[in-house]
């Protein structure tokens, strides 16, 4: 009976303090992909392509300002970088677009902000950048030709991940003049409506389930367990402790995208190092389901070569990023990350909240009115290649006819 009791009550608690992050968080990811939609509306996807050539340095930052203007749903990025890659891009510049797009967008930084605090807004944009010059690097010595023509002939395949609809789609806003003379006009409007619902119906799940996730835990994980794992009493050795047990614990949560900064939040109240946080949110790119999807895409010997890869530069921007805000002083000390049981009231943050769900509703009308519910259908519907397929030809993959843009209104999209 005591048990019975005790069940919902502590139910409660974990739904309580999952919904207190999210009452703490809710203006800033509304704000956040809002700000990425607005980025989204005026980069077409068909010039992201045409930018990525090559693995020179100059295309490595081309294609991480493009990844950091994309949408920061993890799956649709895998999805796009290979998309990229199967229409003439270089593996490396799409493999850094891919690990900008989940580690440098707007809405991360946000997030991050208002759960962890400034400093881990800085490491962590500081820390993506070095992970990004690391993998080009590790990639120049260790990958080698015949792996990537492997990994081509694979991707030529078409086996299906998730979100390949929504990786396909380019709903960007043509037209002539600037980027802010498209903004401004309604199919500007438009565009920017179709990629903040469109992002926000990609990554729903994975952003309350990590709510839900770092609720339970929170409720039910006394922090004493996570300093023992954390080495936390052992000052010295936690510092190299944590970067390299944060991507571990990542890979076995299943939560990917932003949808893992509370999760990062509440292993931070626990005692994980500073650098072990940072390690933790850029591992969003080898939790196993996606590792699952880099087997489907590319092979299995490729999977593994990123998984290797992207680990073993995880690890080393963390431990990089620690040391360094350790002798600059930056490092946060004060472990109060915003875990807190659901508590509503007439404040600063209500009102950003109301301010911005109001806005998020312009935008949903925006969406339906002109005609973006079937789009929401095709999210996770086939690529331009389906199993049973030929692969593309190269003509096929750069030509005009890679991308057949159809008209519906004033909204568009890449057909599968």
């Amino acid at each position: 009976m005591l048990l019975a009791l005790d069940i919902p009550h502590e139910l409660w608690r974990a739904l309580s303090f999952a919904f207190g992050m999210t009452w703490e968080v809710l203006w800033a990811l509304i704000l956040g992909f809002g700000l990425s939609a607005v980025v989204q509306a005026v980069v077409s996807k068909a010039e992201m392509r045409r930018l990525l050539p090559d693995d020179s340095p100059k295309t490595i930052v081309v294609a991480s300002g493009l990844g950091a203007a994309s949408s920061s749903c993890s799956y649709a990025s895998v999805a796009l970088a290979r998309s990229l890659f199967r229409r003439g891009a270089n593996f490396t510049a799409a493999i850094v677009f891919e690990i900008a797009s989940t580690n440098l967008v707007i809405e991360l930084g946000i997030i991050m902000a208002v759960l962890l605090g400034w400093q881990f807004v800085l490491g962590e944009f500081i820390g993506g950048p070095l992970m990004i010059v690391l993998v080009a690097a590790a990639f120049r010595l260790f990958l080698k030709g015949r792996l990537v023509d492997e990994a081509r002939r694979e991707a030529d395949r078409g086996r299906l991940g998730a979100m390949e609809g929504h990786a396909e789609m380019d709903m960007s806003a043509g037209g002539e003049g600037n980027w802010w003379r498209r903004l401004r006009t309604p199919a500007g409007f438009t565009a920017t409506a179709n990629y903040f619902v469109m992002d926000w119906a990609s990554i729903w799940i994975d952003v309350f389930g990590g709510l839900l996730i770092a609720g339970a835990l929170a409720a039910w994980v006394p922090n004493s367990f996570w300093q023992s794992i954390f080495f936390e009493s052992h000052h010295t050795l936690a510092k190299f402790w944590g970067p390299i047990v944060g991507p571990l614990v990542a890979i076995i949560s299943f939560v990917c995208s932003i949808g893992n900064v509370p999760l990062a939040a509440v292993l931070w109240n626990g005692g994980i190092s500073f650098g072990g946080v940072l390690a933790f949110i850029f591992a969003a790119l080898i939790v196993l389901p996606i590792l699952d999807i880099y087997r489907k895409y590319y092979g299995w010997r490729m999977a593994g070569f990123l998984l290797a890869t992207f680990y073993a530069t995880m690890v080393a921007a963390g431990l990089i990023v620690e040391f360094a805000f350790q002798g600059l002083g930056l490092t946060r000390t004060e472990r109060d990350a915003k875990v807190e049981m659901a508590s509503v009231h007439w404040n600063y943050t209500t009102v950003l909240n109301i301010v911005f769900l109001v806005l998020a509703a312009v935008l949903v009308w925006r969406f339906v009115r002109t005609g973006g519910l079937p789009m929401l259908r095709m999210m996770n519907g086939r690529s331009s290649a389906t199993p049973g397929r030929r692969p593309l030809t190269r003509t096929e993959r750069d030509g005009p006819a890679a991308s057949a843009l159809h008209d519906r209104g004033t909204s568009r999209w890449i057909a599968s």
